[in-house]
């Protein structure tokens, strides 16, 4: 969302350049969050311009549909929302690892991370948004950073250690570092972190990524 979006292509190779490990690329359907971004055949073209993993976050009500028109690489990660209570995360999730891809649920502030209790056999990876999710340069939800700690704890505490927690929205370098101390070992970098205004991708993405370098 944050990129030149007209130059997309040329945004990828510096990323790439740069040493990013993910493209994170915001999926919504205007009914789950209240705006309209990219879709299957989006992913589809950037899939044919680069190897890196696409990090795609569905924010929609029926991740089924966008699973049956993606063909996932095993490198990519793809991540549905716990709110929906009608779907079978377990056979999405066996559908997304019979790629190869890796499967995630992603929590919304307001959602406490006990929801994910059933559903930990069947991911890998925890997206915990700091923001209320729709538009980019959201304002941080106001103490939300210790969820990140929370999360650690609970999913510790339930025998998976091994489950990545993924922070997003508002994610600037110092709260990165912060985050990391907490836990979280991916980063979303959108306009507070990598994007940020009046300075060059060259400049932002060394210090960021220096910034969660533990």
């Amino acid at each position: 969302m944050c990129s030149d979006l007209l130059n997309l292509e040329k945004d990828i190779r510096i990323l790439e350049q740069l040493g990013v490990d993910m493209l994170h690329v915001d999926v919504m359907d205007a009914h789950f969050v209240p705006n309209l971004t990219f879709g299957p055949d989006f992913i589809k073209a950037m899939q044919q311009k680069t190897d890196l993993p696409l990090d795609c976050h569905f924010m929609v009500t029926d991740p089924f549909l966008m699973f049956g028109k993606l063909t996932l690489r095993p490198q990519d990660l793809f991540t549905a929302h716990v709110e929906l209570k009608d779907v079978d995360y377990r056979d999405l999730s066996e559908k997304v690892h019979q790629t190869g891809a890796r499967f995630g649920l992603a929590v919304n502030p307001l959602t406490p991370v006990t929801e994910l209790e059933p559903h930990l056999p069947y991911i890998d990876t925890v997206t915990l948004m700091l923001v209320h999710p729709g538009f980019a340069g959201a304002k941080m939800v106001e103490g939300i950073m210790d969820k990140v700690g929370e999360c650690r704890r609970f999913l510790d505490g339930h025998g998976y250690p091994g489950i990545d927690i993924s922070v997003d929205g508002s994610v600037s370098a110092e709260r990165a570092a912060y985050m990391a101390g907490l836990g979280a070992s991916i980063f979303v970098g959108g306009t507070a972190g990598i994007y940020r205004k009046g300075m060059d991708l060259k400049e932002t993405i060394p210090y960021f990524r220096k910034s969660i370098t533990l």
